[in-house]
């Protein structure tokens, strides 16, 4: 077969559209049983909140908050203080919530502690069960609710950021309101933006992708460059952008369980077990010398793969579309998060380049490339 297998994961029932929100209480009315809510802090000080609180009190038994990217001891925590009480799990938040909700729901049928099952360093393989899962975002740029996928971040004892990894951790179902965009910084619009750019971008660039899965990132990274420029505006042209790119990060996520991630995500998960920096980011400060090093590849598939993707996106003729592509993206940015001071010392730089590796990428990055993407990206101290 010269073409690879892709296999597609996604949500058993999606419910997508401004306001479908509302969609939450009676789905938990038509089958009550034990729930619990995870959710941010700012979820329950918000307005949303304030609407649903009377009625979604009534079919939940408690919650947690998640203020983080969720460590193993965590989820050790929760699951003992939970388990045998709750059935179902509502998430309810950006990336770092509905990974943890993912995870408690997922070791919650699995006797041993959460490190043990863990990629890079665990030594058990997980087993296809977990509590359905009902994943409602607030930021769009994981695609965590379309994800097989649980990231969990230790940066204190075995430092290490990996998944729990199972195609039924998928969560059973996703509910997509790009209302629940409206009036986040424009930090957070943009590195998350920035984020499920880069799942898309990397999974069309993926050694694993084949026509199918490259088709799905061509669809949302359509969305994606109309959402860009337009993600913190208030107007209808604002509405449409959220909404965008609401689905750009739900395709983003449908493809990196299929085709896998890059060199950008190689880097970027070794930085984040020793950095508390927002992940969105990490990919975002990474992707620009990632597209210089792309601008000069001599790889024939990564340049025929790009110049398709300058047709498809911009439908204009330009000798160096990745070129154009990194000065477009910049240009667009409702911030430059890229210009603020992060710094890295030497050292974390060599424990990055020790750990980190190319993941997918059609070429196998050097040492030295990863680490004039690092040296680029952030100011190393001694």
């Amino acid at each position: 077969m010269s073409e690879n297998l892709i296999e597609l994961y996604s949500n058993q029932r999606t419910l997508s559209g401004r306001g479908s929100i509302r969609q939450l209480v009676p789905l938990l009315r038509a089958d009550p049983q034990p729930t619990l809510l995870f959710c941010g802090r700012s979820f329950l000080n918000g307005p949303v909140y304030a609407q649903l609180k009377s009625d979604l009190n009534d079919l939940i038994i408690g919650y947690e908050i998640v203020a983080h990217e969720a460590s193993p001891a965590e989820i050790d925590a929760w699951v003992t203080r939970w388990r045998g009480h709750v059935d179902r799990v509502v998430a309810i938040g950006g990336g770092s919530v509905l990974d943890g909700a993912k995870a408690f729901s997922a070791m919650m049928q699995h006797p041993l502690p959460t490190a043990r099952y863990l990629e890079k360093v665990g030594d058990t393989p997980v087993q296809a069960v977990t509590l359905p899962l009902i994943a409602v975002p607030t930021t769009a740029g994981t695609g965590s609710e379309a994800t097989q996928n649980a990231v969990v971040t230790d940066q204190l004892d075995i430092k290490v950021k990996a998944s729990l990894r199972h195609p039924v951790f998928v969560p059973q179902v996703a509910i997509l309101d790009a209302d629940l965009l409206k009036g986040a910084p424009d930090k957070v619009l943009a590195t998350c933006g920035i984020d499920a750019f880069t799942h898309l971008f990397e999974a069309y660039l993926s050694s694993k992708g084949n026509l199918f899965s490259r088709q799905l990132a061509l669809t949302g990274l359509r969305q994606f460059v109309q959402a860009w420029p337009a993600l913190n505006r208030t107007d209808a042209q604002g509405d449409a952008a959220r909404e965008a790119m609401m689905l750009a990060s739900w395709l983003g996520g449908v493809c990196l369980s299929s085709a896998g991630l890059g060199v950008i995500h190689g880097l970027a998960g070794e930085l984040g077990a020793i950095k508390p920096y927002h992940h969105g980011e990490v990919c975002g400060r990474l992707l620009f010398p990632f597209l210089e090093q792309l601008a000069e590849s001599r790889d024939a598939q990564q340049q025929q793969l790009m110049q398709a993707l300058h047709q498809q996106l911009f439908n204009t003729p330009d000798a160096q579309p990745t070129r154009f592509l990194k000065s477009w993206l910049q240009q667009q940015a409702i911030v430059p998060f890229w210009q603020e001071t992060q710094t890295l010392s030497e050292a974390d730089v060599e424990w990055i380049l020790a750990r980190a590796n190319s993941k997918n990428s059609l070429v196998s990055y050097s040492q030295q490339a990863m680490r004039a993407m690092l040296t680029e990206a952030w100011q190393v101290t001694p």
